[in-house]
Parts: C-alpha cells; sequence; structure tokens
C-alpha cells in the first residue's frame, strides 16, 4: 500500500464533471538555462533542495542550479568515499552501481474513473493497453504534434488508491506540463483527480549491473521475475517504496520512490553499501548520451515530433487509428507522419567522429563536399568508448546509416558519420 509520500501531495488538483574532457563537455552542457531544465552555477540560496541536499553537500557535491534546484554536478571533495571524475562516475556505473538523486523530477497520480482517458489524452501511451504495476516511455504532444515534455507513465496499484495512473515528468518542464495539464482538464469534464508529488518524497535512481541486487538484499526479496519496466512496492528501512526497474543510464537499475520521513534513512543505507558510488549530472549526461537517450531542451522540444525524433514505439499501435473516438492531442499530424514518410524532412540520427574536438550543441552537420544539412544538438566524448560521440537532426536521406558527412567545431570541419543509436548497447534486463 502507499503511505504519506503519497498521501500529502505538495499541490492538489481535482476536476470533476459539470456536476463535480568528458568531465569538461559535459560541464559546458549543463551551463544552460535553468528554464529548460538545465544546469548552471549559482551564489544564491534562493533554490529548492532536495530531501537529501544536505547529504550532498556533506560528501563534496559540487552544486550547480538544474531547473531551480540546488543539484551536484558532481562530488569533488578531496579524499572522500564518492569523489570520482566524470569519466570514472559513468564507468563506475556500467561496471558496478552508482546512487543518484533525481528527487527534483515531478510526480503526478491520476484518480477517477475517467483518469486512464485523460492521461491517453494527454499522452501518447496505451494506458489501457499496459498491465497493472507496469510504465512506457510517452510523450506530451501538443496540437502541432511537438513534444512538451517526455515522461514517464505507469499504470500503478495500491490498496489506498486501486489502479490509478503515476506519472514523472522533468523538473525544468513540470510548470508549463501543470498548466497544460489544467487547461485540459478544463475541456475534459471528466471524473479525473490530478495529485502533484514534488518535494514531499525523495527519487532515487541506483543505476548499474549491481544496482537490483543490492536492492533484493535490502528489501529481503527476489526481482529476477521484475523485467525493466515494471514497478512494485517494496519494504526499506521499514518504510513502503515503490519501486520500478528503469533509468536513464543505458543499465539496469531501479528508481525509487521514497517517502519523506525516510528518505535521508534509504539514502544512506543505499550509499554506504561498498559496491555503490554516488553520481551526479555530469555522469548522467554522459551515459544518457552514450545509450542515445533523448534529453529535453536539447534533442526534443515543442518543435520536433516523436516520429523525427526516433520515438515513433512511443504512440502506442492502439493509439494510431485516426478514427479513434479519444485522440491524443497532436494525433493528426503526428498519425499523418506515420501515414506518410515523405511528411518526415529530417531524423534525429547519432554521430561518431573519429578525431577533433567533440561537436556539441549547436554545431552544424554538413556534406563532405560543405552543404549543410543537419545541426548537433548533443555531444560529448564517451568515456565508455573513448570516442567522440554526438546525436543530432539530419535531412533525409543524409540520415542514412553510414553516410559520410562532417561537423564544424569553432570553425574547422572535422569528419563524421552517421551510426545506428545507442553507442554503448544497453543492458535493459527481460524476466
Amino acid at each position: 500500500s502507499s503511505r504519506s509520500f503519497l498521501r500529502r501531495p505538495l499541490l492538489h488538483f481535482a476536476w470533476s464533471p459539470p456536476s463535480m574532457m568528458a568531465s569538461a563537455c559535459v560541464s559546458r552542457a549543463l551551463r544552460k538555462a535553468a528554464s529548460a531544465g538545465r544546469a548552471r552555477h549559482f551564489a544564491s540560496g534562493d533554490l529548492k533542495k532536495t530531501l537529501v541536499h544536505a547529504e550532498h553537500v556533506a560528501d563534496g557535491g559540487k552544486m550547480v542550479d538544474f531547473a531551480g534546484y540546488s543539484m551536484p554536478v558532481q562530488y569533488t571533495k578531496v579524499d572522500a568515499p564518492h569523489t570520482m571524475s566524470i569519466i570514472d562516475s559513468t564507468k563506475w556505473t556500467r561496471e558496478s552501481a552508482s546512487l543518484f538523486d533525481v528527487s527534483h523530477m515531478c510526480s503526478i497520480r491520476w484518480t477517477g474513473k475517467d483518469a486512464f482517458d485523460f492521461v491517453e489524452r494527454v499522452t501518447t501511451a496505451d494506458v489501457k493497453g499496459l498491465d497493472v504495476m507496469r510504465g512506457t516511455l510517452s510523450v506530451i504532444p501538443n496540437e502541432t504534434g511537438g513534444i512538451i515534455d517526455d515522461t514517464m507513465v505507469t499504470k500503478c496499484h495500491s490498496k489506498e488508491h486501486g489502479e490509478h495512473v503515476y506519472q514523472v515528468v522533468n523538473a525544468g518542464c513540470a510548470p508549463k506540463d501543470l498548466k497544460h495539464f489544467e487547461e485540459q482538464l478544463g475541456k475534459f469534464g471528466g471524473d479525473v483527480k490530478m495529485e502533484v508529488l514534488w518535494d514531499s518524497r525523495g527519487l532515487y535512481a541506483l543505476q548499474g549491473p549491481k544496482a537490483v541486487p543490492i536492492v533484493e538484499k535490502l528489501a529481503g526479496k527476489d526481482l529476477s521475475k521484475v523485467s525493466f519496466g515494471e514497478s512494485l512496492w517494496l519494504n526499506l528501512l521499514g518504510a513502503e517504496c515503490l519501486v520500478s526497474r528503469c533509468g536513464y543510464t543505458g543499465e539496469d537499475g531501479v528508481e525509487i520512490f521514497v517517502p519523506e520521513e525516510a528518505a535521508v534513512k534509504v539514502w544512506n543505507a543505499l550509499k554506504n553499501v561498498p559496491e555503490v558510488k554516488l553520481a551526479a549530472l555530469g555522469a548522467r549526461d554522459a551515459l544518457r548520451l552514450e545509450a542515445g537517450l533523448c534529453l529535453y531542451g536539447h534533442d526534443i522540444d515543442d518543435t520536433i515530433t516523436p516520429i523525427e525524433a526516433g520515438l515513433t514505439w512511443v504512440i502506442g499501435k492502439s493509439r494510431r487509428d485516426p478514427k479513434a473516438k479519444n485522440p491524443f492531442i497532436g494525433a493528426e499530424p503526428i498519425l499523418a507522419q506515420i501515414t506518410d514518410k515523405s511528411l518526415v524532412k529530417k531524423l534525429r540520427v547519432g554521430l561518431m567522429q573519429p578525431a577533433g574536438p567533440p561537436a556539441r550543441e549547436g554545431a552544424t552537420i554538413e556534406t563532405p563536399e560543405g552543404q549543410h544539412v543537419g545541426v548537433v544538438t548533443s555531444g560529448t566524448m564517451s568515456p565508455i568508448l573513448r570516442k567522440n560521440v554526438a546525436i543530432g537532426y539530419v535531412d533525409k536521406p543524409f540520415n542514412k546509416m553510414g553516410t559520410p558527412l562532417q561537423v564544424v567545431v569553432r570553425g574547422r570541419a572535422f569528419p563524421a558519420t552517421t551510426v545506428k543509436m545507442p553507442f554503448v548497447p544497453t543492458k535493459y534486463f527481460k524476466a
């Protein structure tokens, strides 16, 4: 059953019917506006703090402004047990287990008899088709098919709330997401309740090949039958926690929603396991890029459709009927691109760059003859591959795998080739 962190929302809205180098590269990428969900160094204390902020500071976290929160970009305290370079932290995650605080992300619980219909209206997820305690990546589309935000949607069950939807959205996008949902609730007119669960719970990502065994030991439960994307309730140190086998690194792992009163205790218990090192925004960005995963505000935004972003798979097959009674917002332009590929003029691609400095966001992509055919949206030196990798959008037909191109960095052109993503093989677990 759910406990206090699901009973005490920070915000509550209800709608009733009318009758009711890698380090340097990552650091540069993170010095962006917080409003876009990116990070910058800060001088004032006017930032939100997660429930384990004091722990970050004590462990030597180099704190930055990330989407209005004081968050660690790296742990740098001299001779401290969790101090690592971003390169070493990335490697540790792929070889052992790393603990990330992602409590800045916003959770929403949807209840009411029309909750599934409403979430299917504002996302592309096939909520009704999901098994109970199963989640999926989805997008929140606008009327033109652009992406307001990417989101995790889970058909959840608890003793307190029965079947409901548990959703997670990006911190930097949460204010506009919530405004959008409020507007759509007013138009929807069904029995739906939205509860926003944000700073009243901890959210931790334990990622890497040793992550799940660590949770199994702490909970005294066997998770061998739990596949990537599935969730369950686990008792951790006396606290009932929602645990989802998922993550943003390409590795196996879990994300753990912890009640407020147990947040510090669970964090410290996980942190003190010998196989675990703390990791922060710098390593997280390198890991997701190696896994070929999108970062909102960089690789996807409200002008990019899920088809262009290579995310057609987030549109459930049952959601692709143009005559559906409850189409998702933006269905017409998005479904048109699925049906008629000639409407898609550019596509997200991976780029491997054998020489030169890494191509970063905004770098021009050209043909070897100098014709402008695209732009880089994310790039770094991969700590695992020790090669420069990038994500970008390239005009058709130059997006085809193996196409020789070039990226322009600091006024100089360097050879690059389109490659399949992920750059580093993913290790998602299937029972």
